[in-house]
């Protein structure tokens, strides 16, 4: 059987066993604790754990998985056996509260020995050495004494409490020409009966409604389905390394067929990953793709190829795959624009970095290359740390990965150092209260404040005079302080009388306190009581901008697609930049209608609504958020009419007409995958 074809009878199976079948989940899931859906199971946790209505009883599907970062990482296996990937494609069959041990078992069975027509001699099975009635099922079932195991090996859980149960496996014999059980004995199905609740003291109540979540490897089915015991021997793997012959010029032999591995197997989890909106960048998930693209560049090197692989090779994936998963198609033009942009980028930093090691190597003793060499390398070149690693593996030369790290710390306490200078002072002023800042969005002129510190010339004072550059800390405040992007308001501090003490040019917050930058008009000190005056004018500018880029960003999403995300701002009255992920330039239309849809908005005077709630709540709405900001329990929610809904702590208008106009200034790109827009709206668009 093809491999598209062993897809397809998995399917076809369950859906003639009354499944609701289902198209795989993203590789990006719904789980904060997940880099990329790691498991079938991934997509279906709230169901499984009971939060989740199931929207039907039975369900299969084939979903898209990635280990490579986190706890589950397999990269560094990749290309030194037949059996790892960093992509891959799970099997699933589940069962929401219908049937349980038996039906599962029995269809497992079925699918294996009567349409796959695997040899019944060369299958085991294993259960949990409590699970009696699994036991007894294959033994009535398959005839099969199953090997009875502890918790070690046949017992899931979604954590040390919560929903668990007893598994069984089924394990297929590749033959006595592996001496190693592990490699002869290869595990290709699993059913999970979620069976039991465990409370805090591993008490097991039986849960109300239980569950089947099953998992078999694709690639493994095919390999053992075409009599090889290596994946890579299969149809799509040999497709690809053909392909991948054909771009290298290079021919696959024993000693080679690591690299080609390497390539074709990362060539997946490229494309796939990016085809579903990861953007390779230098944190989380995006730097996990761009790690595993240079590892594919670097194997490329190896077989002395030089310039673009990957994106070369992905029409061969869309070719293999795009059938099954049509959003290769679909994305195919950007998925290939965002490698092109990252191997030109690679490539040179690729060939800077190898010559500095070749002029290293000499100098190694012991095997071991300096950490110091290694750090240079990362700090300098941007090579990564396994990069350097892989290289000289070639060599049989280790890296001291303990100087590696000495010399980054090292790096990080000289960068604390050198910036040494507000913030920092202020960060250690641990007995000082935090800020009353919650009259910042609604701001009296008539606030009064204390003087709680003053920092002049880097030193805390009791007191400072007219002419002296300061930052002053209240124990309240209507000025909102520099945060998430938007600059910090402007404005006086005045005595009871009204006199003006101090021009204040940005009020910024450092952790908990709001400190108010500028030059004295007259003498202030500590336990002064001063009224605090924003500029109302420069105030409306900044909120104008700032609910102007939530209308920015869906219409970029409208405009362009969905998987258009924030990546960074800066609102300030004058003007807004606002950073996204996308991998091409927009051109003139696309910028013209977001332009347009924008605007459109703003006429529509759309109401604009200011709510606090919790977190939780704000999701359940589909409050959008970035990515990598923190937040707290509760949270505050701006609402643009029913086109923007986002997590802010900003300042905003409360009407879209008050924004009166929007004009984009500038698009343009600042790093692989990343544009930016400088926008300038209110008065400063007319």
């Amino acid at each position: 059987m093809k491999y598209n074809d062993v897809r397809k009878t998995f399917l076809d199976f369950f859906k003639e066993k009354n499944h609701v079948i289902v198209p795989s989940a993203s590789l990006i899931p719904n789980d904060p604790t997940l880099l990329f859906t790691v498991a079938g199971m991934v997509p279906w946790k709230g169901i499984l754990q009971g939060t989740e209505p199931a929207f039907a009883p039975r369900v299969a599907d084939v979903q898209k998985c990635i280990r490579a970062g986190g706890k589950h990482n397999d990269l560094d296996e990749v290309g030194f056996d037949g059996r790892h990937h960093t992509f891959f494609e799970m099997l699933g069959n589940w069962s929401f509260g219908d049937y349980f041990k038996e039906g599962a078992i029995e269809m497992s069975w079925e699918l294996l020995t009567k349409v796959l027509k695997l040899d019944p001699k060369r299958m085991r099975v294993t259960t949990h050495i409590s699970d009696d009635e699994s036991t007894e099922i294959w033994r009535r079932v398959a005839g099969k004494d199953a090997i009875r195991l502890g918790d070690k090996d046949n017992w899931w859980s979604a954590g040390d409490t919560g929903p668990c149960g007893p598994c069984t496996e089924i394990f297929y014999d590749f033959g006595e020409d592996f001496q190693n059980e592990d490699d002869r004995w290869v595990e290709i199905w699993n059913d999970v009966f979620m069976q039991y609740d465990r409370d805090a003291n591993g008490n097991l109540s039986p849960l109300p409604k239980q569950n089947v979540d099953t998992g078999a490897g694709l690639e493994r089915w095919v390999a053992l389905l075409q009599g090889k015991t290596d994946n890579y021997d299969t149809d799509l793997f040999q497709n690809l390394i053909h392909a991948t012959e054909d771009i290298v010029g290079v021919k696959k032999t024993d000693e080679n067929v690591s690299a080609f591995k390497v390539i074709v197997d990362h060539m997946r989890a490229v494309g796939f990953a990016i085809a579903d909106g990861v953007i390779p960048s230098n944190t989380d998930r995006g730097y996990v793709i761009r790690r595993i693209l240079r590892r594919a560049m670097r194997y490329g090197q190896i077989l002395g190829h030089r310039g673009a692989l990957l994106s070369k090779l992905y029409p061969q994936l869309v070719t293999e795959m795009g059938d099954a998963y049509p959003e290769l198609a679909r994305e195919e033009k950007r998925v290939v624009e965002i490698i092109q942009n990252e191997e030109n980028a690679f490539s040179e930093m690729l060939q800077n970095g190898i010559k500095l090691l070749d002029n290293e190597i000499p100098n190694v003793q012991n095997g071991i290359l300096s950490g110091d060499v290694a750090f240079k390398l990362f700090d300098t070149y941007g090579f990564p740390l396994d990069l350097t690693q892989i290289i000289l593996r070639e060599h049989n030369i280790d890296v001291d990965v303990a100087g590696f790290e000495r010399a980054m710390q090292e790096q990080k306490e000289r960068s604390r150092a050198n910036t040494k200078g507000t913030r920092t002072l202020w960060e250690s002023q641990t007995e000082l209260v935090p800020t009353d800042d919650s009259y910042k969005y609604a701001p009296d002129d008539k606030l009064e404040s204390r003087v709680l510190a003053i920092l002049h010339n880097d030193e805390f004072v009791s007191s400072a005079n007219p002419g002296d550059d300061v930052e002053v800390a209240l124990d309240k405040t209507n000025f909102y302080g520099t945060q998430g992007g938007q600059v910090g308001d402007s404005g006086e501090l005045a005595n009871p009388n009204g006199a003006t003490l101090m021009n204040v040019t940005e009020a910024a917050r450092v952790g908990n306190v709001v400190i108010h930058r500028g030059q004295l008009t007259e003498k202030i000190s500590v336990g002064d009581t001063v009224v605090t005056r924003i500029n109302k004018n420069t105030r409306q500018q900044t909120a104008r901008a700032h609910t102007a880029t939530h209308l920015l960003q869906a219409a970029l999403q409208h405009v362009l697609n969905e998987d258009v995300h924030q990546r960074g701002s800066k609102v300030s009255p004058d003007s807004v930049r606002f950073d996204f992920s996308f991998g091409r330039a927009m051109t003139d239309d696309e910028k013209r209608a977001t332009e347009d849809l924008i605007n459109k908005w703003i006429n529509a005077d759309m109401p604009v609504s200011h709510e606090e709630m919790s977190l939780d709540a704000a999701k359940q709405r589909g409050a959008t958020a970035l990515f990598d900001e923190k937040y707290g329990d509760t949270v505050k929610v701006i609402t643009a009419g029913d086109v923007s809904c986002e997590l802010c702590g900003g300042t905003h208008v409360y009407h879209t007409g008050e924004i009166i106009r929007a004009r984009i200034n500038k698009e343009k790109s600042i790093s692989s995958g990343i544009r930016r827009i400088t926008m300038s709206v209110g008065t400063m668009a007319e």
